[in-house]
């Protein structure tokens, strides 16, 4: 009996083209696996004692009543798709003595091969599998995939297949931005809608404007968690030539970015500058210059202590093009994931953003007078090298020491940790627990909501 394989072989179903696959089976389970078939360009050598009469709408006519390992000769495939799992066993068994990829249905032990849910735009095509172990969650999938990609992408694929040989040869780069150009333009809903003469014309356009201006775009991360990722920023990360991101910025999310674009990595990490500020701002400028899109992306949002005005002042001054994309900041993101509401009004009426990071004599010039209140959520970003000092600071600027206030690390990652406590007590339970990664602090009453509500999004290390 053969065993199937760690990774099972997957076939593509549209591109059967004539090959005989034998089904076993007729009943509707049967009749939905010919249906796939069918589309593919298959021939279908049916095996069963009575057929649905789906198949016959198919024009598909039972070969044989009863299986016989004779009739997988010339199959390219095999589906035994019967009610009764002892005879797809028999049938995956002689399959596999004839090393043909066999699929038995709800059966992934006895499959060497299995159907993916697959999305039909032909000639684009998308398909989902979880190698047999789930495949309600694979077809969720592919109807919400359905839902996203508009029934016209197969027109505007053979649009572009029937006029890509013209540019060939372009230099591949100038013919790449050449067809994301058009992608992101008129052309291409010109030729989803069949008016290919307004799309010849827009790609006539682009394909004579030689001009490569470059831009930067300074993108904000997020927290972490890359389902926070705006969908703008997610496009942008696969347009993209070059892109400069900081420590912040994980793996998860950097695997989003094109695989053909050139990765910097300018560090920003606490005391261990990669590259100096005004260095990335230069280099921003001279990349630009040469006429490469350039994805500056960074941690939270570019405009909340990401020194993205910094950035864009360099950048006007020499006249580059740019754009900003938000992103989630650390406060919103991370205090959303803790379960603590940065406003509530019966305990905080206002949110005050500051950064912990002090100066380089180990000094922080904030106005404690205005954070030391009540009434009001105070956010201290990058605030773990500074914790025991701005909790001492406001306590002696008036609030009491058993005033909320909790510490957020890695916020919105799997490995996030909360550690709660007061004023006074926060910089030593944070020490306690050894915390590691970016932090967030958090001081005001809507501390204590967490406690209370204990919510089920909870990721507390």
């Amino acid at each position: 009996m053969t065993t199937a394989p760690d990774w099972p072989y997957f076939p593509m179903f549209l591109r059967l083209d004539g090959r005989t696959v034998l089904l076993v089976g007729g009943g509707e389970v049967a009749l939905r696996k010919a249906r796939l078939l069918c589309k593919a360009g298959a021939r279908i050598r049916l095996v069963c004692r009575e057929a649905h009469e789906g198949f016959e709408a198919l024009g598909i006519a039972v070969h044989a009543r009863a299986f016989d390992a004779a009739q997988l000769a010339d199959c390219a495939f095999v589906v035994a798709a019967t009610d009764d799992a002892a005879l797809n066993r028999t049938v995956a068994e002689a399959a596999g003595q004839r090393q043909l990829p066999v699929n038995v249905v709800d059966d992934s032990a006895a499959s060497t091969a299995i159907t993916p849910a697959i999305v039909d735009r032909a000639p684009l095509l998308v398909a989902f599998s979880s190698a047999g172990r789930a495949p309600m969650l694979a077809r969720r999938l592919r109807q919400q995939v359905e839902e996203l990609f508009d029934q016209r992408l197969g027109r505007l694929a053979r649009y572009i297949g029937t006029r890509r040989d013209a540019q060939m040869d372009m230099d591949i780069d100038v013919r790449r931005k050449l067809w994301e150009a058009f992608l992101d333009g008129p052309g291409a809903s010109a030729a989803m809608s069949g008016d290919e003469a307004s799309a010849d014309a827009e790609l006539a356009r682009l394909s004579t404007d030689a001009t490569q201006r470059g831009v930067v775009w300074l993108v904000g991360a997020g927290p972490g968690d890359p389902d926070l990722l705006t969908l703008r920023a997610l496009r942008l990360l696969q347009n993209c030539d070059v892109v400069l991101y900081d420590h912040l910025v994980g793996p998860a999310i950097m695997d989003m970015v094109r695989r053909d674009a050139e990765r910097i990595h300018v560090g920003k990490r606490r005391s261990q500058h990669t590259l100096p500020q005004e260095e990335i701002n230069a280099k921003l400028v001279e990349l630009a210059q040469q006429g490469k899109r350039v994805l500056r992306l960074k941690g939270g949002d570019p405009f909340v202590f990401g020194r993205g005005g910094e950035e864009i002042a360099e950048l006007a001054s020499h006249g580059v093009a740019f754009e900003v994309v938000p992103g989630i900041t650390a406060a919103n993101g991370c205090a959303a994931y803790a379960g603590i509401p940065l406003t509530h009004r019966d305990h905080a009426q206002a949110a005050v953003f500051v950064t912990g990071h002090p100066r380089a004599d180990g000094s922080l010039d904030l106005h404690w007078d205005a954070l030391a209140r009540a009434g009001q959520t105070v956010c201290i970003f990058m605030g773990r090298t500074s914790l025991a000092q701005t909790m001492a600071a406001l306590r002696a600027h008036g609030l009491p020491d058993d005033w909320p206030a909790a510490l957020i690390a890695q916020g919105t990652l799997e490995a996030q940790q909360v550690v709660v406590g007061t004023l006074e007590s926060l910089p030593a339970r944070v020490d306690a627990a050894q915390v590691e990664g970016a932090c967030l602090v958090i001081v005001g009453e809507v501390v204590r909501l967490r406690e209370q509500l204990r919510w089920f999004g909870d990721r507390e290390g």
